[in-house]
């Protein structure tokens, strides 16, 4: 009785590994086991047999791999997008550079009416854009200490932004930023010396507002 039990074990044994071989045989090119049909093979549950090549990576390169492992796989390779007609055109910027002089007195962030001039200039042109994002940086010269520097920086790039919104440019589109004196646009050997008007007006490049407008055609 002994024996008859363990040949038939030995039967079943040598069945299994049989079906095991034949199955890792007929795999080849996948990260999956593949049976003779050329179907994946799977458990009783229903999962994917993997072989030891099998890598989330190396699965999201398999024809099979949306099929076993499609929660291990990003999204975009298992559902693409359907292609559209017109491509979505890209936001496109541009930069304009207002000289702080046209617009504030110097050490002032009270904007002058040659100032709001030139920002009605760039407002026309953000009024023909389906607007992204105004961004606005004030910068100041080096004269002053880096502190005030950067107070007065942001406060020129704030009313640059309070006149575009009363220029009908949303508040939410406008993002402001202040520099201070650490972006320069005058040369180290330039303007030397103490305070100065031949100073002052040396250093004139230095106080300005750049202002981005990024957005697309209409």
């Amino acid at each position: 009785m002994n024996k008859t039990v363990k040949q038939v074990m030995m039967a079943v044994l040598a069945t299994t590994l049989g079906l095991c071989a034949s199955l890792a045989q007929a795999q080849t090119n996948s990260v999956y086991v593949i049976d003779g049909r050329g179907e994946v093979a799977t458990s009783g549950t229903g999962l994917c047999w993997r072989t030891g090549f099998w890598t989330p990576a190396a699965a999201a390169t398999d024809a099979n791999g949306c099929k076993c492992d499609k929660d291990l796989i990003p999204k975009e390779i298992c559902e693409p997008k359907m292609a559209t007609s017109a491509p979505t055109a890209k936001p496109m910027g541009e930069k304009i550079t207002v000289a702080a002089d046209a617009l504030f007195d110097f050490n002032k962030a009270t904007l002058r009416p040659e100032g709001k001039a030139k920002i009605d200039e760039v407002a026309a042109k953000a009024s023909q854009l389906v607007l992204e994002v105004v961004i606005a940086v004030g910068h100041a010269d080096r004269i002053g200490s880096a502190a005030y520097n950067q107070k007065l920086s942001e406060k020129r790039a704030a009313a640059v932004k309070d006149y575009m919104v009363s220029k009908g440019i949303p508040a939410n589109r406008i993002y402001t930023e202040g520099k201070g004196s650490t972006q320069p646009v005058t040369k180290p050997d330039q303007c030397k010396g103490p305070k100065s008007a031949k100073v002052i007006s040396c250093l004139q490049p230095d106080r300005r507002v750049d202002i981005e407008i990024i957005g697309t055609s209409k």
